[in-house]
């Protein structure tokens, strides 16, 4: 439980000049975590407890009796070798203890005793439970009605976080005096908005989002909200939002729609820790349609980005993953700022990265052979699924970095070191991944394609899924169409996949309909009418987009004579689906598939869209296609010719 001691200002001077809840301040000072004191002694105390004992409050008097300001904390955190400026308030506070009878020592202990902690030296006695009588909380509240509006707000709220941290409940007379205070305070509309965030979120936990504090909390944020908020403000309300949030509730919905407004014209004066408290409550409200703002937020992260910890990162992008957003500022601010920093980083950042830029099909090279090197010096440090998503990363992307030797020699020591409790799944991935660089793990097709290996890769018994069986599939056609020298175990026919199109476009991206359409026309006129096919499925499992087919002496076949056929020419129009978002390298997947279809003798024909695309006129889109196309048609002649 979070020390309850975190009060406001103004709750804690209160507390010292009532002299009738002296308990109160005594008991929540004790209570409260050594780091956050400042009398230094308190903390070499035990706590015990036992009932309050009335005591001259001059013994616990302190020297510094400078007025604290508004708003700043009066407990803050004193260096162990820091001069004590109280040194007069511990001598009295230990001869009183002194002379204390030792059987009290062996009293009954309330409830609470396990929230106090034990130190050395002499015993304190104070009854915790005691803190909260009515007459305590009454004379408090009434100190605290002295004070700015602000100040007394926040005092409440920190009295009524003290409760429920306490276990009191809503109808209980302390909570019901400090609600009734509350009540009191909110119609006056002048309670900052981040006091008011603090009491609508205690109103919550105490009553729930339907009660009657709430509604007034409510009521007045969304005033406060229509004229201007800070960041911090702002922060705050979308803060509370996530515990008090009903799309269907008019009142909140267009609170909402007002704070959006209002983020995104401060955006320029967010902090980093706010950017990323915002993007993730956007997340915990479902606001994906609020893509503007998101954007907005992605951008100022790239320019906060130095500023950020390592969690913070990681919420980031986890938030930008989950909203499906990409802002190519913030790539480059990580392309700039952490290859430096992966060295002393939280590994589940380097992942986290990773799977940022497969999401986003960004091809980075700083990032990645940043992460190469560190792989290399740090793998062990790394858990299984922090390297498999790093390894997947590189793998799909088609990335091959320049230390690749020593990264899959590492990589092949650390499968080799934890093979045996290695998920199958993990494994899988990443032994998938390194076809895509033309890898071919070969060491380990024995262990991936025996009867007990495919037995783990079921999920309580249930079949293999389609995805981990065309991964298998893959990794045997590599085994089979690029590694001729391999004799070892192979994947059994019946579970090969029949199609490798998808829904989830794990193997191959479909063609694209719109470029088709930009291409189809040049085609035909350079073939002299329709001498194709579209979407042909290939015994192993692939589609082809356009197959073209040649008799023995070269020449292009009609399609009523296609049972001649001697050679296929696959053309692939490759969409910018195909392309990592960035750069125009083909994806992993693509690269092995052009790879298994020449094997299997095709004649692979690229037909890129940004190339297609800088063709103007269709005489200059049917002289493009020939100059794909016919090079193929010729070699292909020449080669039979001196054969």
């Amino acid at each position: 439980m979070r020390s309850i001691i975190c009060m406001s200002a103004s709750v804690r001077t209160a507390c010292q000049q009532a002299s009738v809840c002296f308990p109160l301040y005594r008991g929540l000072s004790l209570c409260n975590s050594s780091e956050r004191l400042t009398d230094i002694e308190f903390v070499s105390k035990t706590v015990i407890a036992e009932q309050p004992r009335i005591i001259d409050p001059r013994y616990f008097q302190r020297e510094n009796t400078r007025p604290a300001a508004a708003g700043v904390a009066l407990l803050h955190k004193v260096p162990a070798t820091a001069t004590r400026r109280n040194e007069a308030t511990p001598c009295h506070t230990d001869a009183h203890l002194a002379h204390r009878p030792a059987e009290r020592a062996a009293q009954h202990l309330s409830s609470y005793t396990p929230y106090a902690k034990a130190q050395r030296g002499a015993a304190a006695h104070v009854n915790i439970q005691s803190l909260f009588e009515e007459d305590v909380i009454t004379e408090l509240c009434s100190k605290l009605a002295d004070f700015p509006i602000n100040d007394r707000a926040e005092g409440l709220a920190t009295l009524l976080q003290a409760c429920v941290e306490f276990g009191l409940e809503a109808q209980s007379p302390p909570v019901l005096i400090l609600v009734k205070e509350c009540l009191e305070l909110l119609p006056s509309r002048d309670v900052g908005v981040t006091q008011l965030c603090q009491l609508g979120k205690v109103a919550c936990a105490l009553e729930g989002r339907g009660s009657g504090l709430v509604t007034e909390v409510m009521n007045s944020i969304s005033c406060a909200v229509e004229d201007a908020v800070s960041p911090s403000e702002a922060a705050a309300v979308y803060s509370l939002l996530t515990a008090l949030y009903e799309p269907s509730c008019q009142q909140q919905a267009l609170m909402l729609s007002v704070l959006h407004r209002q983020t995104q014209r401060q955006i320029h004066r967010l902090k980093s820790s706010q950017v990323s408290d915002i993007l993730q409550c956007l997340l915990k409200l479902k606001q994906k349609q609020t893509i503007s703002l998101a954007l907005r937020l992605s951008h100022r992260a790239s320019q906060v980005f130095t500023a950020f910890s390592d969690d913070e990162i990681i919420k980031v992008l986890s938030t930008l993953m989950t909203l499906g957003q990409h802002d190519g500022e913030l790539l480059a601010a990580m392309e700039k700022h952490l290859p430096e920093r992966l060295g002393t980083c939280d590994p589940e950042l380097i992942s986290k990265v990773m799977e940022y830029c497969l999401q986003m099909r960004c091809r980075s090279e700083p990032i990645f052979e940043a992460v190469a090197e560190n792989f290399v010096c740090s793998a062990e440090s790394h858990t299984d699924t922090q390297i498999a998503k790093q390894v997947v990363a590189i793998g799909r992307l088609n990335y091959l970095p320049q230390c690749s030797s020593q990264m899959f020699k590492k990589l092949e020591d650390v499968l080799t070191s934890r093979f045996s409790h290695l998920h199958p799944r993990s494994l899988l991935d990443m032994l998938h991944a390194c076809i895509h660089l033309e890898r071919f793990p070969l060491n380990y097709m024995n262990n991936i394609f025996s009867p007990y290996f495919l037995q783990k890769l079921q999920d309580k018994g249930e079949p293999v899924d389609k995805n981990a069986l065309g991964q298998l599939t893959q990794l045997h056609l590599s085994a089979s169409l690029e590694c001729t020298y391999y004799w070892g175990p192979r994947l059994p026919f019946s579970l090969h996949v029949k199609k490798f199109s998808s829904l989830d476009q794990a193997f191959e991206s479909p063609m694209e309909t719109s470029l088709y359409r930009q291409v189809k026309g040049p085609l035909m006129q350079l073939l002299g009418g329709t001498f194709f096919i579209t979407r042909v499925f290939t015994p192993i499992g692939y589609t082809v987009d356009v197959e073209i087919c040649l008799d023995e002496n070269g020449f292009i076949l009609p399609q009523s004579q296609w049972e001649h056929t001697y050679k296929r020419i696959a053309l692939c129009l490759d969409g910018q689906s195909r392309f990592c978002t960035n750069t125009r390298h083909l994806l992993g997947k693509e690269a092995t598939k052009r790879r298994h279809l020449h094997r299997m003798g095709y004649e692979v024909v690229e037909i890129p869209y940004f190339e297609f695309e800088n063709q103007r006129t269709q005489e200059e889109q049917v002289q493009y296609l020939h100059d794909k196309i016919f090079p193929a048609v010729s070699k292909f002649r020449l080669g039979h010719l001196t054969s």
